[in-house]
């Protein structure tokens, strides 16, 4: 088996220092808002990405397109006050987005086929209406560091500084390991308790915790993906609460 040499490893630290980099430039702390008739509650806005993994299954889309819709509504939401009964149209918008953003055209879901089949409730143009809206809000930024971004990159880390972790995988290639984390971490992108760590927190965290019960070293190679993460004090307070809140997953 061929293991990640120096470029490879160069490659990904570039990734990851870019992805932090991005990160730090549009993530904002969530302040939950108290739940009205005029905003969109916490628990509204699980039930809508529960929605959206399940439109991902449908239409047979990558995991990386229900990741980036759920962090462009996350951030749309962040910036507006929107009315729960915009909430459907809103969504299907960002997955929309994100479909033509990580698809390849053939692909993409036919606009009229995926207003009809997800049962949104809205039209083709009511869609087109509020992706310009999501667009504008967002000022025409749609390249974020989503949080499985960071757990691709954090497990070829991984897997780049100890290689027995490939023989520690339990029956599994590393593909496939990556495919179960994903699984997990989506589900995980459905909780709004969730919204307070950063993404490269939360896929950290999450490596953390796959990595404890993989290999007898696991707390150096976790310190190690830390020092990696640059801000390592700030990191590993964040990394430590998000750990308390996965333990709830697993």
């Amino acid at each position: 088996m061929k293991f990640p040499g120096p470029l490879e490893n160069q490659r990904l630290s570039f990734l990851l220092e870019k992805a932090i980099s991005r990160e730090a430039q549009m993530w904002k702390v969530n302040v939950p808002k108290m739940p009205t008739n005029q905003n969109v509650s916490p628990s509204q806005r699980d039930e809508v990405i529960q929605w959206l993994a399940k439109l991902k299954y449908q239409f047979n889309l990558y995991p990386e397109t229900f990741a980036l819709a759920s962090s462009l509504l996350d951030r749309f939401l962040a910036t507006v006050k929107a009315h729960p009964k915009y909430l459907s149209c809103i969504a299907i918008s960002c997955f929309f987005l994100a479909a033509k953003t990580v698809e390849e055209d053939e692909r993409i879901p036919i606009l009229k086929v995926l207003a009809r089949d997800s049962f949104c409730g809205c039209s083709s143009s009511e869609i087109l209406r509020m992706e310009r809206i999501i667009l504008d809000k967002l000022n025409w930024d749609l390249h974020t560091a989503t949080p499985l971004d960071f757990l691709h990159i954090f497990h070829a880390i991984a897997v780049s500084i100890r290689p027995q972790l490939i023989f520690s995988l339990p029956k599994l290639s590393p593909s496939q390991h990556l495919a179960l984390l994903t699984k997990q971490l989506l589900h995980c992108m459905a909780c709004n308790q969730l919204l307070q760590f950063k993404g490269s927190m939360l896929a950290l965290a999450m490596i953390s915790l796959e990595m404890e019960k993989l290999i007898p070293d696991w707390l150096p190679l976790t310190i190690e993906l830390l020092q990696k993460a640059q801000d390592y004090a700030v990191v590993l307070f964040l990394m430590t609460k998000a750990l308390e809140y996965l333990w709830y997953f697993y």
